[in-house]
């Protein structure tokens, strides 16, 4: 099984990119939000229960989906210091245990994208929404870790739209279309 991480910061569109590659490959989507609001319903965000909590369901469904027949799982991931480091490790250890492999891909686009932040199609989750308040987490360091492994590829969602993104992606990882 591959596992597609796409990461960056928020408002670079990995939802959206996410979506155009389920579409287009057939993977299963692990939207991390999905994670996040659930625990969110029950515990502080960062607290050590929603923190452990929330690495657990990640790391289970990462064993689960490495032991059925998926053609992939792609997960959005945003790095944030509430994550520990150790998490990166365990998902690789996880994956790699049951002969599945990773493609860590990097989502990025210029800061004056980020307008997307405010767009209401990001207000069914509990994502960030204020692009003020993305620029006072970012000047506290909140993005600053967990470090993750050297990007197979780099896209910039500035240049490249979703579904062009989406396409680079899985011919970068090796992702079959849909009926191929």
């Amino acid at each position: 099984m591959k596992l597609i991480f796409l990461s960056g910061l928020p408002g670079v569109g990995k939802l959206t990119v996410a979506r155009e590659l389920v579409a287009m490959t057939g993977c299963k989507l692990f939207h991390n939000h999905l994670t996040v609001d659930l625990l969110l319903s029950v515990f502080e965000f960062g607290s050590p229960p929603f923190v452990d909590l929330r690495e657990s369901i990640w790391l289970s469904v990462f064993h689960q989906a490495c032991q059925s027949d998926l053609r992939g799982l792609i997960l959005t991931f945003n790095a944030e210091k509430t994550v520990r480091q150790s998490f990166i490790t365990k998902t690789q250890e996880t994956v790699a245990a049951s002969g599945g492999t990773i493609c860590f891909i990097e989502l990025y686009c210029d800061e004056e994208e980020f307008r997307r932040m405010e767009m209401p199609s990001r207000r069914g989750f509990t994502k960030l929404n204020s692009r003020q308040r993305y620029l006072e987490l970012k000047a506290a360091g909140a993005f600053s870790s967990p470090q993750l492994p050297v990007p197979l590829l780099t896209v910039d969602t500035g240049k490249l739209d979703p579904k062009a993104a989406a396409q680079v992606i899985a011919e970068k990882c090796g992702l079959k279309s849909v009926g191929a």
